[in-house]
This record gives structure tokens, sequence and C-alpha cells, in this order.
């Protein structure tokens, strides 16, 4: 019974990990497009700051598939201290890049936005 869902369990995360991949170009093709058709009608400002969220939005959701395909590839592997720990280290590198590129995006710290969202919602 092990075997039989590890050997259906490795192409899932195989297939996982290339839609991840594929969600990435996708998203530098996509928000390119876009970039490229909004110079004309907003300042390149604008337009820049846009094209960085949009390619941020679709990194962090490839991240997302990415981290989602290794945990499914590792627990379908031979458990080791060795596996578990490089599993470890892959979430922590790419849960930071994550935290990175949504504090990048939004332009403030998470906890900040709460924060802000709450006094709004307050004052109302």
């Amino acid at each position: 019974m092990s075997q039989s869902f590890t050997q259906l369990m490795e192409p899932v995360a195989r297939v996982i990990e290339a839609f991840g991949v594929l969600v990435i170009v996708l998203s530098v093709i996509l928000a390119t497009a876009t970039f490229l058709r909004s110079l004309g009608g907003e300042t390149r400002k604008g337009a820049y700051d846009r094209y960085r969220a949009n390619l941020g939005r679709g990194i962090l959701l490839g991240l997302e598939l990415l981290v989602g395909a290794d945990i499914i590839a590792t627990v379908t592997a031979p458990l080791t201290w060795e596996s578990v720990g490089l599993l470890g280290l892959i979430v922590l590198i790419r849960t930071f890049l994550s935290f990175s590129l949504e504090t990048e995006i939004e332009g403030e710290w998470p906890w900040r936005r709460r924060s802000a969202g709450g006094r709004d919602s307050g004052a109302r």
C-alpha cells in the first residue's frame, strides 16, 4: 500500500512543480504585456509600479505551488534527518521570499496593514 501511494504521489509532485514554474513564466509574460500596453496611457512610474506588483503576485503564487510540490515530494521519499532538514530549509527560504515579495508589493509590513485596516474601519 505504501509503495503504491509513493508511486502515485511522485508524479503528482512533479506536475505541481511544473505547474508552479508555468505560473511564474506566464505571469512574467502577462505582466510584461500589460506593462507595455499601459505605457501609452499611464505615467511610467505608475506603469512600472503595477508591473512590479503583477510580477510579484505571479512569483508568489508560483512559489506557493513549488513549496507544496516540495512537501509532497519529501513526504513520499524515505524520511531521513537530511531530507527533513532540506525540506525545512527550502520552505524557510521560500517563505522568506514570499514574505519579502508580499511586503514589497504592498509597500508596508503585514502587521501594519492589519492595524491600519482596523483603524480605518473603526473610524467609519
